[in-house]
């Protein structure tokens, strides 16, 4: 098996609905984000999949969150815009988009980050 990562990153705002610290205010952060993709077999020419493909595709869905306020989508609406809540929205649509999306790690500054994958148990 071949796993491929890409990143991307996002400037975004937020807040955390019903906590107790400074994250209740609105504030921002620049989010570092990591893709892997698994893949089984080469094509004809030895690769997996195109890198660029996979950035392509992750770019387009960062395009959506990048300086916005997360609270305002409509995905945020439903839950708080936490950092695990966010690397879920982007492994849910790079998933829709990119068969072999395994995780998606999302870092909310440095040296904080959070992975999502599916349980596959």
């Amino acid at each position: 098996m071949f796993i491929l990562t890409v990143e991307g990153h996002f400037s975004a705002a937020h807040q955390v609905k019903g906590y107790s610290g400074d994250c209740a205010g609105l504030h921002g952060h620049t989010y570092r984000v990591q893709v892997n993709v698994a893949v089984t077999k080469l094509d004809e020419i030895g690769m997996a999949i195109d890198f660029r493909s996979i950035k392509t595709t992750l770019d387009n869905i960062l395009t959506m969150l990048d300086h916005t306020n997360l609270n305002d989508l409509s995905y945020f609406k439903e839950r708080n815009a936490t950092t695990e809540h966010v690397a879920m929205f982007i492994y849910q649509e790079m998933k829709s988009r990119i068969s072999g999306t395994r995780s998606v790690t999302v870092w909310e500054g440095h040296g904080n980050s959070v992975t999502y994958q599916e349980n596959t148990q």
